[in-house]
C-alpha cells in the first residue's frame, strides 16, 4: 500500500492459527501506527482517492462481466462502533457500487430454513462491496452464549460457516472479517454518553446493561468463533477498537489492500475507441 494508510495492516490484524486470548490484544492499541488522532484523521483522507480508484476498477469489472466481488463483515459488541464503520470507512466509497445488509433476529419464515438460508441471498453481485453489519456470526455468538441452539448444533454452524465462506471465495468473493474489539470499561463509558446525550439516547436499551452482565460469555463466544472460523481463505482481523479514528483507518486500509490484491486492470473496450469517436463527431 501506499497510500496513507496503515502498512500491512491484514498482517498486524490477522488472527493465526491457534488458540485465541482476547486479553492478550489491547483494544486501545494501534497497530502499525505511529500517529495521534489527527494524524489518523489525515491519513484517513489519503485513503480516499484509492479506495474510490478501487472501487470504481471493480465496478467496471463487474460491469464488463467480470466476477470479482468484495463482503466485508463487520461483528462486535454494542457500542463497538459498527455504525461508525459504515459512516466513516464505508462512507468514502461511491455508495451505488455499495450494498449494505443488517440481519435482525430471523423471522419465522427465516427459521424455517438452515440459519445460512438468508445470508446466502444477500451476498454481493459481481462488481460490488457487500457489507454485512452483523452476520451469520450471530448464529454461533448469540445462539451460543443464550443458548438458542443445541452445543451439537452450534457445532455444526462452525463448519458450515468455512464451508460457505469458501464456495464464496472460489466464486470471486475476497472475504474481509473485522471484530471491532473494545474493553468493557470503553463499552460502560459509551453507554453513559448515549444516556447523557438527549441526540443519542434512542439508541440505548436496558438490555444493553444485561449485556454486561454476562461479557465474559460473549468474549469466550468470540474467541471460540475467531479460532474456528479463521481460515486461509476467509481471515478474521481483530480490530483494537477503543479509539474510533484507528478502528475506522485499520478498516479503510483493509478494504484498500484486499481491493489491490485483486490487481484488477481498467477493463479493454471490445471496439475500436477511434472509429466511435469519428461517428460521435459526424452527428
Amino acid at each position: 500500500m501506499d497510500q496513507n494508510g496503515i502498512e500491512n495492516v491484514a498482517g498486524l490484524l490477522r488472527v493465526g492459527p491457534g488458540p485465541v486470548d482476547l486479553s492478550a490484544i489491547d483494544p486501545g492499541g494501534k497497530p502499525g501506527f505511529d500517529g495521534d488522532k489527527k494524524a489518523g484523521k489525515v491519513a484517513l483522507a489519503g485513503l480516499e482517492d484509492a479506495l474510490v480508484d478501487h472501487q470504481t476498477r471493480l465496478s467496471a469489472h463487474g460491469y464488463t462481466g467480470g466476477h470479482r466481488k468484495l463482503l466485508l463483515v463487520i461483528q462486535g459488541m454494542d457500542t463497538s462502533g459498527k455504525g461508525g464503520v459504515l459512516k466513516h470507512a464505508v462512507g468514502l466509497l461511491d455508495p451505488g457500487g455499495v450494498r449494505i445488509t443488517s440481519f435482525k433476529a430471523p423471522t419465522q419464515d427465516e427459521l424455517a430454513h438452515d440459519f445460512l438460508w438468508r445470508v446466502e441471498k444477500q451476498t454481493p453481485a459481481a462488481g460490488q462491496v457487500g457489507i454485512f453489519d452483523r452476520s451469520h456470526y450471530e448464529d454461533v455468538l448469540i445462539g451460543k452464549v443464550h443458548e438458542l441452539a443445541p452445543p451439537e448444533e452450534i457445532e455444526r454452524r462452525y463448519g458450515a460457516i468455512n464451508d460457505f465462506e469458501r464456495r464464496l471465495t472460489e466464486d470471486g468473493t475476497a472475504v474481509v472479517k473485522c471484530m471491532l474489539h473494545i474493553s468493557k470499561d470503553e463499552q460502560k463509558e459509551r453507554l453513559l454518553a448515549r444516556l447523557e446525550n438527549p441526540k443519542k439516547v434512542w439508541k440505548f436499551k436496558p438490555e444493553d446493561v444485561d449485556g454486561r452482565a454476562i461479557w465474559d460469555d460473549y468474549q469466550a463466544a468470540y474467541e471460540t468463533m475467531l479460532e474456528r472460523c479463521s481460515t486461509e481463505w476467509a481471515p478474521w482481523y481483530v480490530v483494537p477498537s477503543n479509539r474510533k479514528w484507528y478502528r475506522t483507518l485499520a478498516i479503510a486500509s483493509l478494504l484498500v489492500e484486499a481491493m489491490e490484491e485483486m490487481e484488477l486492470p481498467w477493463p479493454e473496450p471490445d471496439f475500436d475507441v477511434e472509429e466511435q469517436a469519428r461517428r460521435l463527431a459526424a452527428g
